[in-house]
């Protein structure tokens, strides 16, 4: 299992917004011992942290998690990776994500329509570009969204030898879930999500998209950013607590995600947050997620502790691990928690 982490004001929320911290972030990663670094699009475009990163370090995998595919066209995407795995040389992970309509709509002003088709198109259509760049074969792709049939020599980018990066996408739905599987290389999971529905929901429903494209799980990659909340003392250990509640209550309340809650029982839970969350109760909310349902989201405990559990929970079911942590770390703590995700399973530890 591959441990990763994230940069430039990524997930993690204690990373900042400054481009000028990426290269700090990046030599923190190092030392930590990450495979990759992943960048999201938040605030930022997703692959300016991405060229500092992957001139800092020469061996680090980058990643985007993710590139808000419908906010672009196929094309531009197309560009803006094929420039940045040769500039990496073959180090990119292009994560896509759909958004949802509102943000679409509104605020990228970029049409929405059939998620799940037009992602499996706009994957088709970035091989499509993608090929035509690299073996100079006339580009000729038509769908039922998009449409790619110009290509003049004066704009064909150079070949490089690093091939196209494996494009993963993020899903929370079953549709999505299987069009991953169907034309991806790999899958996003959504860190709303708890080891059962990932192994009774999710994993089947990658299966089905594998099967019906005849490809083998062996050649997919799952990738996790799994909650953990820990923490040098007591004090700082409470405090990851309580932030990792507010992220699951955030999360929690919003509509898409409430299947992970009713797989579990809980899905009065999510009414409930929803309506506090309109109101703007977020004290509340927090204060209504328990330590079972805390539990069954993240991993708490002493840094010591929480690499082997988070093994043992899916270190058979992922491929991926980013480390989750929407609070501050202090670097050594996170260097240690990293390294006990490293660390073989103790022998005769429980199945």
């Amino acid at each position: 299992m591959r441990v990763d982490g994230n940069i430039g004001g990524g997930v993690d929320g204690s990373s900042g917004g400054s481009l000028e911290e990426v290269h700090g972030q990046v030599d923190l990663a190092v030392r930590c011992g990450l495979d990759a670094v992943w960048s999201t699009e938040v605030s930022r475009d997703p692959f300016l942290p991405l060229v500092l990163a992957a001139a800092r370090d020469r061996d680090l995998q980058v990643g985007t998690a993710v590139t808000v595919a419908f906010a672009r066209s196929p094309m531009t995407t197309a560009m803006a990776a094929h420039d940045l795995q040769s500039f990496s040389q073959g180090r990119l992970l292009l994560g896509l994500g759909s958004q949802v309509a509102a943000h679409i709509t509104r605020r990228f002003s970029m049409p929405w329509s059939a998620p799940a088709a037009r992602m499996r198109e706009y994957v088709c259509a970035l091989r499509a570009i993608w090929q035509s760049w690299q073996d100079g074969t006339p580009l000729s792709f038509r769908g039922d969204f998009y449409e790619h049939s110009l290509m003049p020599p004066l704009f064909r980018p150079d070949p490089h030898p690093f091939g196209a990066p494996p494009v993963l996408l993020a899903a929370v739905g079953p549709r999505m879930t299987e069009v991953a599987g169907e034309v991806a290389d790999g899958l996003l999971v959504h860190a709303f999500s708890t080891p059962r529905h990932l192994r009774e929901v999710t994993l089947p429903q990658v299966q089905e998209g594998l099967q019906a494209a005849g490809r083998r799980r062996e050649d997919f990659t799952v990738c996790w950013p799994g909650l953990v909340a820990t923490g040098a003392d007591e004090r700082s250990l409470a405090a990851a607590v309580l932030a990792v509640r507010h992220q699951v209550a955030f999360y929690g309340a919003t509509p898409a995600y409430r299947g992970v809650l009713d797989l579990h029982g809980w899905g009065e839970l999510h009414e409930e947050l929803h309506r506090l969350s309109r109101e703007g109760d977020w004290t509340t909310m927090t204060e209504l997620v328990d330590d079972e349902i805390l539990a069954a989201f993240a991993v708490v405990g002493e840094p010591d502790a929480v690499g082997a559990e988070v093994r043992h929970r899916v270190g058979h079911l992922v491929d991926r691990y980013t480390l989750f942590t929407p609070y501050p770390l202090a670097a050594d703590v996170r260097a240690q928690v990293v390294q006990a995700l490293r660390d073989p399973e103790p022998a005769g530890a429980a199945e």
